[in-house]
């Protein structure tokens, strides 16, 4: 009687593992997916990066934090970027090695903007820059 209790505990364990799993690893990757998603590149080479719009020398510039990293903004079609100023986006466009060395970016960030991302699309995350 024991034995057959015993063996009926171990099959729902089991059969409870087997159920949790599954959801376990989809919220795991759900949430590893925003990370990734962040500075990825998809299959068109357009890459998509999280940042605060600023300006530095009179060149528009997202600043990324972990890892820290500034890029220069190039607007294309009718983005107007002045009017994220100041607010965390998310930006997507495609990459390209920057030739800006604005001592305003060293400032900031220890060195030039190392790429240039021209913007085919902004999306406002936050109104404000806040350090997370």
């Amino acid at each position: 009687m024991i034995e057959t209790t015993l063996i009926k505990m171990t099959k729902l364990l089991l059969l409870s593992a087997a159920l949790l799993l599954p959801s376990t690893l989809l919220l795991a990757q759900d949430s590893n997916s925003t990370m990734l998603r962040e500075n990825a590149k998809d299959s068109k080479g357009q890459i998509t990066v999280q940042g605060c719009v600023g300006r530095s020398s009179g060149d528009y510039v997202l600043t990324k934090q972990n890892p820290g990293m500034t890029y220069e903004l190039h607007a294309t079609g009718k983005i107007k970027l002045r009017n994220y100023l100041g607010q965390r986006v998310e930006v997507v466009g495609t990459e390209s090695p920057s030739l800006s060395t604005s001592s305003d970016a060293m400032n900031k960030t220890g060195s030039a903007a190392s790429s240039t991302i021209s913007v085919s699309a902004i999306t406002t995350i936050n109104k404000d820059c806040t350090v997370r």
